[in-house]
């Protein structure tokens, strides 16, 4: 019988430098994107927990985890596609159950976080985001990876850490290495509020850079009349006026013209978009640059949702030559109906930042050479 003071037990392969107990990494796979957790178990070079999750009878999500994940650190690989709701449900039991079955850590693998685009009040709706992030952390997640929020004050939105990569070196490559000539190309901005990102692409790239202004007239939004613009109450009108008049206070706000802000004729234009979902507004750009001289478009996203069933069919009639999404969101159906769409796989960084997280290492690495403004 002995006592060792102050040596630290020889480790084994379940031990790590950091703990001195046995750690394990897991990672849970969500049902709306088995093929990008696969892809993303095989490069960290680990199984997939068994689990089934599946819908009962009452169309309620049941989740069954069949292996022991106590102690464990647990990756839930999930998205925001598809039916959004449903995965978000399963999402939440999910990591309720890892809670209950004693796991040590739960980290959301979310690429797409669904319902970024709700992170500012408008009129008398919510900021759904910041009701996601409670939910989240409520269900016991205690970490997030995503790639490329909508709004990176949305990390703000959480309790408990974020990593928010990015995917743009994934798409520059592809567009130095695939793209012929393409230093004769132009960055363009689809609207004036990505025009940080596009600037950041510009500078890696070292091309050009344009900005699209102002909104098709068959695609400008019209308010819908919702009772802030009704008439005071008869007492009121009383009451003599000390501010402008009603009819200057309610100018209806118009956007000017779709308008290119810069020079494309003759060159490769390269849309920047962050999200395309609804593509009405990015074909609209692509015929304003094809107007304008432009004879080559190329259209460049993180995240393509392509929500609309004619979505695909819509952009094979446009005169966008090609479309640069990653596997952030599952759409394999659209790249069988429009043979525009190239998909570009990033499981490798989330894997490497899955590596990085369970081994406490710095995620630094991961944001090399990447302006703020991207």
């Amino acid at each position: 019988f002995s006592i060792n003071f102050g040596r630290r037990p020889p480790t084994s392969p379940g031990h790590t430098m950091a703990t001195p107990f046995p750690k394990g990494l897991m990672i849970l796979a969500g049902s709306s994107s088995p093929a990008l957790s696969e892809e993303v178990a095989r490069r960290v070079g680990v199984n997939l927990c068994k689990a089934e999750i599946y819908k009962g009878t009452d169309k309620e999500t049941v989740v069954n985890i069949f292996e022991s994940i106590r102690g464990k650190d647990v990756f839930i690989v999930q998205t925001g596609c598809g039916s959004v709701n449903d995965a978000i449900m399963e999402l939440l039991i999910m990591c309720y159950a890892c809670r209950t079955a004693s796991a040590r850590k739960i980290i959301g693998v979310i690429p797409y976080l669904p319902y970024c685009r709700q992170s500012k009040m408008r009129k008398r709706g919510c900021i759904v985001t910041k009701l996601l992030a409670s939910m989240l952390a409520k269900s016991g997640m205690s970490h997030l990876l995503t790639m490329d929020l909508y709004h990176k004050e949305i990390q703000g939105f959480f309790d408990f850490p974020v990593d928010n990569l990015r995917g743009s070196p994934f798409l520059i490559q592809y567009i130095m290495e695939q793209i012929p000539d393409y230093r004769n190309g132009v960055v363009v901005a689809r609207y004036p509020g990505v025009t940080g990102r596009a600037n950041a692409f510009a500078e890696r790239l070292r091309l050009g850079l344009a900005v699209i202004h102002g909104e098709a007239k068959d695609l400008q939004e019209v308010d819908d009349e919702d009772g802030r613009n009704s008439p005071p109450p008869p007492a009121m009108e009383e009451i003599p006026a000390v501010m402008p008049s009603r009819a200057e206070l309610l100018v209806q706000k118009e956007k000017p013209p779709l308008n290119v802000v810069g020079d494309v004729h003759g060159r490769i234009a390269i849309i920047i978009d962050d999200i395309i979902d609804e593509v009405d507004h990015l074909i609209a750009a692509a015929k304003c640059l094809k107007e304008r001289g432009a004879y080559k478009i190329y259209a460049v996203a993180t995240h393509g949702l392509f929500s609309p069933e004619d979505a695909p069919q819509k952009l094979q009639a446009s005169p966008i030559d090609e479309v640069l999404v990653t596997n952030t969101v599952l759409h394999d159906t659209p790249e069988q109906k429009c043979s525009k769409i190239k998909t570009i796989d990033i499981s490798i960084m989330l894997a490497e930042a899955i590596r990085r997280i369970y081994h406490g290492e710095s995620m630094s690495h991961l944001f090399r050479n990447i302006p703020l403004e991207d």
